[in-house]
């Protein structure tokens, strides 16, 4: 497990270097969002009942940035090896696949859940946030941050230049969290669109994880995390396949 945790701590170190631009600058972000919306909608939106808009929009807000920077994690820092040509430093030491993906993976969920932790952090202090399912809360983020880690690591093995990594980005990851229910609920959708909604894995997390603070939910939490995690499955076998065969990492 030495060259695992080698491995790991290089790619922890990669983005708590620079926790300015990897950490504070997605927390500055998800506040922005809170104060532009929440102070446009607040009073004239109630979600859930007794539910304040601002504080339903704070776990969407949370989630999201969890979600987002796990995929960045990984697939920037693959990548980047990629096009600086020190890749060829991590596949030389005798690492298995296996714990090639272990620590790409445990890396992006470190820093979606650091980023998701700042954002909590950060905005309690001024609106109150209940907190009615712990455990469903660490379930889904843990989950989801796990998912969008292993969609990274497809994405960064992919990509051979930047702005294919953005494509990706910008073409599937913003959408699909960005239509996910962060900023509303689906039931105030029309019956297409909740249909819609509901073929996006992403929805399933942002309502799960959000359940976790109110109790309320648009679908069963259940549900959500049999999605979440069998979402999780098919990637990490995609992923496991491909580093296995070295796609795109041995010529």
């Amino acid at each position: 497990m030495t060259g695992f945790y080698t491995l790991f701590h290089k790619e922890w170190l990669r983005f708590w270097k620079v926790s300015v631009q990897t950490v504070l600058a997605p927390v500055l972000t998800a506040l922005l969002y809170l104060m532009v919306f929440g102070h446009a909608l607040a009073g004239r939106v109630e979600v859930f009942p007794g539910i304040d808009y601002r504080s339903f929009l704070i776990p969407g807000l949370a989630m999201m940035s969890v979600l987002q920077n796990s995929f960045a994690n990984a697939s920037s820092s693959l990548m980047q090896s990629k096009m600086q040509g020190n890749i060829v430093f991590v596949l030389l030491p005798p690492l298995s696949h296996r714990e090639f993906f272990m620590a790409y993976l445990l890396a992006a969920v470190g820093r979606g859940v650091v980023v998701g932790a700042g954002v909590l952090l950060a905005t309690v202090w001024f609106i109150e946030l209940p907190l009615a399912h712990p455990l469903w809360v660490l379930m889904f983020g843990v989950a989801g941050s796990a998912v969008m880690g292993a969609l990274g690591i497809v994405a960064g093995i992919q990509s051979e230049k930047v702005d294919q990594l953005a494509a990706f980005t910008n073409f599937i990851i913003l959408p699909l969290t960005f239509l996910s229910g962060v900023f509303y609920s689906i039931q105030s959708l029309s019956p297409f669109w909740q249909l819609v909604s509901h073929l996006n894995p992403v929805f399933y997390m942002i309502d799960g994880f959000r359940y976790g603070f109110f109790g309320v939910s648009d679908t069963s939490p259940a549900l959500s995390l049999v999605i979440v995690g069998a979402s999780f499955v098919a990637l990490s076998w995609l992923t496991l396949a491909l580093l296995k065969r070295g796609y795109k990492l041995r010529y």
